[in-house]
């Protein structure tokens, strides 16, 4: 079997198995993206607020959206250089990451997008392996 990845994704984390001819081998990466901030106390009286009790909303997005290609990046660079690649995982994440591989203009690399729950790092490996065995076609 030529080399193939598998990746599980979502905002927080990620698990990465490569198969290859000598094994299989699992990373897990953290994304290390802020959660969004909360206001701290209770609840203020109307009309109290100042100017600098907000940040712009799209401020945030973007440095939310800075972190979160930086983590896309560094699991591009663990995958090394697979010739097929399944994403997995529950919500948008998988989506952002089958892009920005698309924007990097990874060539011959052709990925795969399914959504799943989350999933303990063997159910991946198993998921990985089984979608790459059972379709000759795709690799």
């Amino acid at each position: 079997m030529a080399n193939k990845a598998g990746v599980w994704i979502d905002h927080k984390k990620a698990v990465v198995i490569l198969i290859s001819d000598q094994g299989e081998e699992t990373k897990r990466l953290k994304s290390n993206v802020p959660r969004p901030a909360r206001s701290a106390g209770g609840p203020r009286v109307k009309g109290s607020y100042t100017r600098n009790d907000f940040v712009a909303e799209d401020k945030l997005e973007r440095k939310t959206t800075g972190h979160l290609n930086e983590f896309y990046d560094e699991v591009i660079a663990s995958l090394g250089e697979p010739e097929a690649i399944l994403i997995l995982g529950p919500g948008e994440a998988k989506g952002e990451l089958k892009k920005r591989i698309k924007n990097k203009k990874l060539r011959g690399l052709l990925a795969e997008l399914e959504t799943v729950d989350k999933m303990t790092d063997r159910q991946i490996a198993a998921k990985v392996r089984e979608h790459f065995l059972s379709s000759p076609a795709r690799g």
